[in-house]
C-alpha cells in the first residue's frame, strides 16, 4: 500500500476532521483535497461520482473508494499499519462504537449544531442565533455529556487505557463546544471529560489538524 491516500472535504468539517485525526494517528502520510459542497452549483459532478449523496469526506486509496466516516476510520485502522484504533475485545469493541453512535447521533446534533452553530458560527456571519434551537440543544447537550461521563469513568481515554477511534470521534466535537461562553457550565459536573479533554487537545493530531 505505497500510494498516498486522499482524502476529500473542507478542513473545517468535524467529519473531515475526524478522518483526518484517524489517518495521522496511524502514521499515515496522505492528501486533504479541498472540496466546498456549500459552492455555488454544489458540488461538482466528478465528487458526486464518488458520493452520490454530496457530502463529505470521500476517501480514496489507490482503485479503493470508499464514502462515510464511519467506514473510512474503520477501513483506515484495519488496512494499514500503526497504532490499533479499535479494540479486540468484544466488549470493549462493543463499547467504542456505543460511543461512535453516541456521537454522531447525539453530540454532533447537540453540542455542534445545537450550542456551537447558534452561539459562534452563526453569530461570526451575521446571521440571527435561533433562540428556540439553542435553549432546545441545552438539556440534550447536558445528558449527552453525562451519559458519555458515565461511560468513560475513571479511564484515561473512553474505552480504557488506550485511544480508540470513540476519542476521535468525539474530539472535533468538543473543540467546537468548548469554544462556547456555555462551555463551562455545561461540563463543569464530569471532571473526567476535563481532563480527557486536556490529554486529548494536547496531541500531535490535534494541532496538526487544528483551524488557524
Amino acid at each position: 500500500m505505497k500510494a498516498q491516500p486522499r482524502l476529500f472535504g473542507a478542513d473545517h468539517s468535524v467529519y473531515v476532521r475526524i478522518a483526518r485525526l484517524c489517518l495521522i494517528e496511524k502514521g499515515i502520510e496522505h492528501q486533504l483535497v479541498p472540496l466546498d459542497i456549500f459552492a455555488d452549483g454544489g458540488p461538482p459532478a466528478d465528487y458526486l461520482a464518488k458520493h452520490p449523496f454530496g457530502r463529505i469526506p470521500a476517501f480514496e486509496h489507490e482503485e479503493f473508494s470508499l464514502y462515510e466516516t464511519s467506514a473510512i476510520t474503520r477501513y483506515i485502522d484495519e488496512a494499514f499499519d500503526g497504532p490499533q484504533l479499535q479494540p479486540v475485545d468484544p466488549v470493549r469493541r462493543a463499547r467504542c462504537n456505543q460511543l461512535i453512535s453516541i456521537a454522531d447521533n447525539y453530540a454532533y446534533p447537540n453540542l455542534v449544531w445545537g450550542v456551537y452553530v447558534e452561539r459562534i458560527s452563526k453569530p461570526s456571519r451575521g446571521v440571527p442565533t435561533d433562540e428556540d434551537k439553542f435553549f432546545a440543544a441545552l438539556p440534550k447537550a447536558r445528558n449527552c455529556l453525562a451519559a458519555m461521563s458515565q461511560l468513560m469513568r475513571d479511564a484515561p481515554w473512553f474505552v480504557g487505557e488506550q485511544l480508540t477511534l470513540a476519542d476521535l470521534y468525539a474530539a472535533p466535537m468538543f473543540d467546537y463546544f468548548l469554544m462556547t461562553s456555555e462551555r463551562a457550565e455545561l461540563i463543569r459536573h464530569h471532571a473526567n471529560l476535563q481532563e480527557w479533554w486536556a490529554r486529548m487537545a494536547s496531541r500531535p493530531s490535534m494541532a496538526a489538524t487544528k483551524l488557524s
